[in-house]
């Protein structure tokens, strides 16, 4: 079966996750969740100590961790050093602190690797994150940039949490998460070859629909 890739990176709140499973689920692909990957790593850092700013610390982690990846979009999840750890991984400790494990080079390609060896693997699979499009895979036969008006990714976020953190905690977060990854990686202007696609104003089955229509013929 012809290889299928599809990239798709955005900010926080923008709806990539919802919109990336839904794609997965219409087409029969894989789906990886890659900032689980980083909260996997976080969750790890923050129950071990690990300071992220200590690179001796950093690569003893990145030599004991071993993250698994159950790739069905319909029941993606993460298994940490043979733990379970999905649902730990949006908690507000986590949220509040994966962007100083996220922004550590060694531990994005320790990361990046595992990211390129699971779509290797599969070969017909939704990637998404915020530097997929660009670093991660490049190549993709469809890359998409999703983005959506701040205050809506931010009332996306409140909702996705419940009542697990308060509305400026959310604030925070959403858009203090966008300011320190602005730093590792470009997420909000698309590369050359990357479709914008801003979803504002679309309901998730339009997106969803939107990104299908993008996928070349002969690929599906």
């Amino acid at each position: 079966m012809t290889n299928l890739v599809i990239a798709m990176d955005g900010p926080s709140g923008s709806g990539k996750s919802s919109t990336s499973k839904g794609v997965a689920e219409k087409l029969g692909l894989d789906y990886l969740d890659t900032g689980s990957m980083y909260r996997a790593f976080t969750l790890y850092g923050l129950e071990n100590n690990v300071e992220a700013d200590d690179e001796k610390q950093v690569q003893e982690a990145i030599e004991k961790i071993v993250l698994e990846l159950i790739t069905d979009p319909k029941d993606f999840r993460v298994r940490l050093n043979g733990k379970d750890v999905t649902a730990k991984l949006h908690s507000p400790d986590i949220s509040g602190s994966v962007s100083k494990y996220a922004r550590i080079q060694p531990i994005r390609d320790f990361l990046t690797a595992q990211m390129r060896e699971t779509i290797k693997n599969s070969g017909r699979i939704v990637v998404e994150g915020r530097d997929i499009t660009t670093v991660v895979a490049p190549d993709a036969q469809l890359r998409v940039l999703l983005v959506a008006d701040p205050q809506k990714r931010v009332a996306r976020r409140a909702a996705q949490v419940a009542e697990a953190a308060d509305l400026e905690t959310v604030t925070e977060q959403v858009i203090g998460r966008d300011e320190a990854d602005s730093k590792v990686n470009e997420f909000i202007k698309p590369a050359p070859g990357v479709e914008l696609l801003d979803n504002s104003d679309l309901s998730l089955q339009e997106v969803i629909e939107k990104v299908i229509s993008l996928v070349p013929g002969d690929l599906l």
